[in-house]
């Protein structure tokens, strides 16, 4: 769905059904702001104080993956990636093409704002 210019897209993680429906009725008439469904798209995510959304099981990452996003997200080069998992760079720019493919992200950034909005890593 195309948004208006400046339209902030916001899904809601809280575990409470009663607290989230008051906040989404609180939310819903705020000019700019648009709320989705869970395990949609979103620019934002409000989550429950001491609750963060469940990663999605389907992502599909195997676990050295989640490992090399992990230090993606963090700004870690390719290089440094092969070093602090003991892997080589050739391997680890391998893993990191891999996320982009699976993630369908555009860039190494771009990879971990995708994992982020799926709730498979979170920052």
């Amino acid at each position: 769905m195309t948004q208006p210019p400046g339209t902030v897209v916001i899904a809601l993680a809280i575990g409470e059904a009663g607290l989230a429906d008051r906040l989404a009725a609180l939310l819903a008439d705020i000019p700019g702001l648009r709320l989705v469904a869970a395990g949609e798209a979103a620019d934002a995510v409000l989550v429950m104080p001491g609750a963060a959304p469940s990663p999605d099981p389907d992502s599909g990452l195997t676990p050295r993956e989640r490992e090399v996003l992990a230090l993606l997200a963090e700004g870690a080069s390719n290089k440094l990636i092969a070093r602090r998992l003991g892997i080589s760079s050739h391997t680890a720019k391998f893993h990191v093409g891999s996320l982009l493919d699976k993630l369908d992200a555009t860039g190494r950034t771009d990879a971990v704002a995708q994992a982020a909005r799926l709730g498979v890593i979170h920052l």
